[in-house]
C-alpha cells in the first residue's frame, strides 16, 4: 500500500509517518531526510545534489523524483510507501504516478492532516527541549514535572528551535496552501483523497489513519 500523507509542518506527519513504519512496517520516504542521504553518498546523483545545494541553488522536481525513483527500487513491492513531503508540486505529483506505474504501484490513499492555523500557531511557537537530551516539552501542553527542570535527564538548560515563530509559522502554512491547492484536485477526482482532523490527540489520529487503511 502506497500513501501520501500532507499537512503543513507541524501538523505531525512525521509522528504518525513513523507509527505506520512501527506498526505496519511500511518506509518513510522523506524528501528531508532523502536529500541528506543523498548527500553524504559518493554517487554522481549525490555530487550533484552537493554542488546545488552548496552553492544556494533550489534541487530540481526531476532530482527529487530520481532520490524517490532510486529509494522504489531498493525496496521489495510488498513494502508500503509513506511520501512525506513529496509531491510537492503539480508536476511532481505527475512524475510520482510516472515512477510508481514504473515499479508496477499505484497511490491507494492521499491522507491530508487538516489543522487550525491559530491553533497550530500555538503549538509550534510553544514547543521546547531539553538541551542535554532533547526530552520535547511544550508552554501550554507538556510543562516538566518540576519547573525547569527535564524529566528524562534532569539537566536545567532547554532550548527552542530559531524558526518556531509566529511569522515563520504563517509562512510556511501559505507556502503550504499554495504548493498543495494544484496538487489535491487531481487526487480528488480519483476518489483517493481523505481529510483528517490533525489537531486531534496523536492516538486519536493515529487511529483515524489505521481506519482510512484498513
Amino acid at each position: 500500500m502506497d500513501i501520501i500523507l500532507l499537512g503543513p509542518p507541524g501538523a505531525g506527519k512525521g509522528t504518525q509517518a513513523q507509527r505506520l513504519v512501527e506498526h505496519h512496517g511500511m518506509m518513510q520516504l522523506s524528501t528531508g531526510d532523502m536529500l541528506r542521504e543523498t548527500r553524504k553518498a559518493d554517487t554522481e546523483l549525490g555530487r550533484k545534489v552537493v554542488d546545488i545545494m552548496d552553492s544556494g541553488g533550489l534541487v530540481s522536481d526531476d532530482i527529487v523524483s530520481a532520490m524517490i525513483d532510486a529509494k522504489l527500487e531498493d525496496m521489495g513491492p510488498e513494502v508500503g510507501a509513506i511520501f512525506d513531503g513529496y509531491p510537492r508540486t503539480a508536476a511532481q505529483a505527475e512524475q510520482l504516478d510516472e515512477i510508481l506505474a514504473k515499479h508496477g504501484r499505484s497511490l491507494d490513499h492521499v491522507i491530508e492532516l487538516e489543522v487550525d492555523e491559530d491553533a497550530l500557531v500555538e503549538r509550534i511557537t510553544g514547543r521546547f527541549n531539553c538541551a542535554n537530551c532533547g526530552a520535547g516539552y511544550h508552554d501550554t501542553f507538556k510543562q516538566p514535572k518540576v519547573e525547569g527542570v527535564c524529566d528524562e535527564c534532569g539537566a536545567t538548560e532547554f532550548k527552542r528551535r530559531p524558526d518556531d515563530n509566529e511569522e515563520t509559522v504563517r509562512h510556511r502554512m501559505s507556502v503550504y496552501r499554495n504548493e498543495t491547492a494544484p496538487i489535491l484536485p487531481g487526487y480528488e477526482k480519483r476518489g483517493i483523497v481523505k481529510r483528517i482532523d490533525g489537531m486531534g490527540a496523536i492516538d486519536e489520529v493515529t487511529h483515524a489513519i489505521d481506519s482510512i487503511l484498513g
